[in-house]
């Protein structure tokens, strides 16, 4: 399905994300040194700010853009979604197939330490379809059932990620953590607080993580997991009841695996009512090319529309 309307009827006219447009100023670097603390300070409120007609249409721009904000650019470690690293910590963004609906999420909201800010560039725009999703966090967590809410909060999630050594199904361990080495793997794993487990050459990992979060400027709690994403529900029924089948009694052992932090499975109704009420809240972003939008990771999550045709996103990150 290509409608973006199917993901929710708010967009840039409702404010989100927040527009400020090229109004005579020809650079971007001299608008955001003299007016970073006022668009810190929208980010905190509204989450997300787009940048249209300042053409930043390629990774040096991009790149150049990050820069003038506070923070350290970060690598892509512990990623869970294929991309090419195309240097100065520039990627591509998420290359699942164009026919895939990316569900949203806040970035590696499954580690212990995720970045602050994330980076979005336009290249190129997708024929049809493609848009960029965005919801608040705040109102998500908001709208979930008070039992939702409370279970999810008492127990938090945990996230179970089995990794092959360069054949096998979904992310290799090599490409998540940019290395061949395994004692880097290893020693990043610890000082993270990741439990892991090497078997030939395999690595299964597992993070524990709270469900919510309080917003680092505003002490907001926000709702900051991908339990929905991670458990395999995420596939529609075909799939998931053909995984559920072929992992029968172990579904730990699925490339990717979500429950309860405690152990204990995730009732479907729940990850149903999360997927809805994520849905209701979903905000359309359609690219232009030299788009920059700019998302407080805590506030807003994010997702993709399938698309047809060529799309070309590239994304950067700081901490």
């Amino acid at each position: 399905m290509l409608k973006d309307d199917f993901y929710g009827s708010r967009s840039i006219s409702d404010g989100y994300p927040h527009l400020i447009g090229n109004d005579g100023f020809s650079d971007l670097g001299s608008y955001i040194g003299d007016n970073l603390s006022d668009i810190t300070a929208i980010l905190s409120c509204k989450g997300a700010v787009l940048f249209r007609g300042y053409g930043i249409d390629d990774g040096d721009k991009l790149s150049a853009s990050v820069s003038l904000f506070p923070g350290s650019s970060l690598d892509y470690v512990d990623g869970n979604s294929p991309r090419t690293k195309l240097g100065n910590r520039v990627y591509t963004s998420t290359e699942h197939p164009s026919e895939s609906f990316i569900s949203l999420h806040n970035e590696l909201s499954y580690t212990s330490f995720w970045p602050r800010y994330i980076f979005f560039c336009c290249v190129q725009a997708a024929e049809e379809g493609g848009s960029t999703l965005v919801a608040d966090s705040r109102l998500i967590l908001r709208s979930l059932s008070k039992t939702t809410r409370a279970v999810f909060r008492d127990k938090g999630v945990r996230y179970i990620r089995n990794l092959h050594g360069g054949l096998g199904a979904g992310p290799s361990w090599q490409s998540t953590f940019e290395t061949d080495d395994r004692t880097v793997v290893s020693s990043y794993c610890s000082g993270q607080g990741i439990d892991y487990q090497w078997s030939g050459d395999n690595l299964r990992l597992i993070h524990t993580r709270p469900a919510t979060v309080l917003h680092p400027d505003t002490g907001e709690e926000v709702w900051f997991n991908q339990a929905d994403q991670f458990h395999p529900s995420t596939n529609g029924e075909e799939i998931y009841a053909a995984l559920m089948e072929l992992y029968s009694g172990t579904p730990e052992a699925m490339p990717q695996y979500a429950c309860f932090g405690d152990g204990s499975a995730i009732p479907l109704e729940m990850l149903d009512e999360i997927r809805q009420v994520t849905r209701d809240h979903t905000s359309v972003f359609q690219w232009e090319v030299g788009d920059l939008m700019v998302l407080d990771n805590v506030l807003m999550s994010h997702g993709r529309s399938p698309f047809q045709g060529s799309r070309k996103i590239l994304v950067s990150m700081i901490s």
